[in-house]
């Protein structure tokens, strides 16, 4: 049974570096939308982010313990 193509491009692309897979996750989402769409929804996100923050409704974690327990989820 042949696979479907985005299966074989899947495949194809899972070959690639982790470097050349970000570079193009990046120009696959930027040909469905354009660069000022992705700016501005960061830009919203990270407001929403700090309005979280400054209103103590989220707890920052410090980088040092995700990056331990990411670590240690992959063991």
């Amino acid at each position: 049974m042949s696979r479907l193509p985005v299966e074989a491009l899947e495949a194809e692309a899972m070959k690639l570096s982790p470097l050349e897979r970000a570079e193009l996750a990046d120009r696959l989402w930027l040909s469905v939308h354009t660069r000022e769409e992705v700016d501005a929804a960061w830009e919203a996100e990270v407001e929403r982010r700090i309005r979280q923050i400054d209103a103590g409704e989220v707890e920052c974690v410090p980088w040092e313990a995700v990056m331990t327990e990411l670590h240690d989820r992959l063991r």
